[in-house]
C-alpha cells in the first residue's frame, strides 16, 4: 500500500475514516465549549485544564480493567455504541445549571467509554487494512485529526463568541450521534479478534504479557510520557490566552498534521526509523521561551512549530506493531492510547496546579523542560539496550 488513495480504495476504509472525522469535530467542539463555561464560572486553571483533559485520567481505569474488550468485543456495534453513548453525555453536558461536580462525573463516565472504544477502533483499522498499511492509513487519520482539529476549534471558537457554549455542546452530540449512524451503516459485522470473555484478569494478563517486553515497554512510555506533558502545556491555553485559545489551538492542529504528512508520506522508511527522539525534542523545545510570555502571535508560531514533533507517534506506533502479535493488536494499540491519554490527563492537572501556585506561563515552560529531559533518558536506556544486545 504506496499511496492515500488506496487506503480509501480499501473496503470500510472511508466508513471508518468518516465516523472518526465526526467525532473529531465533535470532541474539539465540545472540549473547547466546556473549558470555556468552567473558566467563567470558576476562573481556575486547573479546573479549566481539567474540564478540557481530565476525561483522559479514566483511561488508566479502562486500561487495568476493561481493556480485554478491545479485541474480544464486535468491532462495529462497540464503534456505533460508544459514539452514540459520547452523544448521550455531551448533551447532558449541556443542561443549564449543571454543577461542576457533575460536570466532571460525567467526564469521568467519556474517559471510560473512550478507553475501550479506542482500542477497538485502532485493532479494527489495523485489521481492515493490508500488512504494512498501518502506518499510512494512522498517518491519514492523524492528518484529518489535525485538519479538523483546526477546523473544530475555530469553529467552536466562533459559536462560543456568538451563540453560546451550551449550543456548542448540542451541535457536538449531534456530531457524535452522526459518528454512529455511519459506523452503523458502513462498516460490516466481524467477530471479536479474540476469543473469551473480557474482564479483568484478561486484562491484567494481556497488560502483563505486553509490558514483560523491554522493547515494548520503552515504546510505550515513549507514547505516553513526552507528548502527554505537551498536552499539559496545551491545556494551559484557555488561561493563558482566553480570547485566543482558538487560535493556539489552530495552530497546533496545523503543526501536527504537517508533522504528520511529512512522517507518514515523505520520509523514506529508512529515515523514519531515527526521527523519533529528534521528534519528540522538537515537540518540547519550543515551549522553553514561554517563560517570557510572548504575546500571542508569537505564541502562535512557536505552538505550531513544536507541533511537527507530534509526528514521532507514527514512527512509534509502527515499531509498536512490528513488535506485537496479531491477537494482541488491539490491546496494545488501546493500552497506548490510553496511557497516553491518561497522562495527558495527569500532565493537564499538574499544569494546572502549577500555573494556579505560579503562572500559566511558568508552568508550560516546567512542563517542556520535563518533556525533553524524559526523551533524552528513554533513548540513552534504548541505546545501551542495543549496545548490550550486540554485545
Amino acid at each position: 500500500m504506496r499511496s492515500y488513495r488506496d487506503l480509501f480504495r480499501t473496503p470500510e476504509f472511508t466508513p471508518l475514516f468518516l465516523a472518526a472525522s465526526a467525532q473529531t469535530l465533535a470532541r474539539t467542539t465540545s472540549g473547547l465549549a466546556l473549558a470555556t463555561l468552567v473558566h467563567r464560572e470558576t476562573a481556575s486553571p486547573l479546573l479549566t485544564a481539567l474540564s478540557m483533559f481530565g476525561p483522559s485520567l479514566a483511561h488508566v481505569l479502562g486500561a487495568t480493567l476493561f481493556l480485554s474488550a478491545a479485541d474480544r468485543l464486535p468491532p462495529r456495534a462497540t464503534t456505533a455504541g460508544t459514539a452514540l453513548s459520547f452523544a448521550a453525555l455531551t448533551a447532558l453536558l449541556a443542561l443549564p445549571g449543571l454543577p461542576v461536580a457533575a460536570v466532571f462525573a460525567v467526564l469521568l463516565l467519556q474517559g471510560l467509554v473512550a478507553s475501550v472504544g479506542g482500542g477497538v477502533g485502532w485493532g479494527l483499522l489495523n485489521e481492515i487494512l493490508p500488512k504494512g498499511g498501518y502506518l499510512l492509513g494512522r498517518s491519514a487519520f492523524n492528518m484529518m485529526n489535525g485538519l479538523l482539529q483546526i477546523t473544530g476549534f475555530a469553529a467552536g471558537g466562533v459559536l462560543v463568541a456568538v451563540l453560546s457554549p451550551r449550543l456548542a455542546l448540542l451541535l457536538a452530540a449531534a456530531l457524535y450521534a452522526t459518528a454512529a449512524l455511519v459506523a452503523r451503516l458502513g462498516l460490516t459485522r466481524r467477530p471479536p479478534r479474540a476469543t473469551g470473555r473480557p474482564s479483568v484478569r484478561a486484562t491484567w494478563r494481556a497488560n502483563a504479557r505486553l509490558w514483560s517486553s523491554p522493547p515494548r515497554r520503552r515504546v510505550h512510555l515513549g507514547l505516553w510520557i513526552p507528548n502527554g506533558l505537551i498536552v499539559g502545556c496545551e491545556s494551559l491555553y484557555v488561561s493563558y490566552a482566553p480570547e485566543s485559545a482558538g487560535t493556539l489551538f489552530a495552530c497546533a492542529a496545523a503543526g501536527m498534521l504537517a508533522g504528520d504528512i511529512t512522517v507518514g508520506r515523505l520520509v523514506p522508511p529508512d529515515r523514519r526509523r531515527r526521527l523519533a527522539t529528534p521528534l519528540l525534542l522538537l515537540l518540547a523545545t519550543p515551549y522553553l521561551p514561554f517563560v517570557l510570555g510572548p504575546p500571542v502571535p508569537v505564541a502562535a508560531a512557536l505552538v505550531a512549530v513544536a507541533s511537527v514533533g507530534f509526528g514521532a507517534s507514527l514512527v512509534q506506533q509502527e515499531r509498536l506493531m512490528a513488535l506485537t502479535p496479531p491477537e494482541l493488536s488491539g490491546h496494545a494499540l488501546g493500552l497506548h492510547s490510553s496511557g497516553m491519554l491518561t497522562m495527558q490527563g495527569v500532565s493537564a492537572a499538574l499544569a494546572g496546579g502549577l500555573a494556579q501556585l505560579t503562572s500559566p506561563p511558568a508552568a508550560m515552560t516546567a512542563l517542556a523542560v520535563a518533556s525533553a529531559v524524559v526523551t533524552l533518558l528513554l533513548s540513552a536506556t534504548g541505546s545501551k539496550h542495543r549496545t548490550a544486545v550486540r554485545a
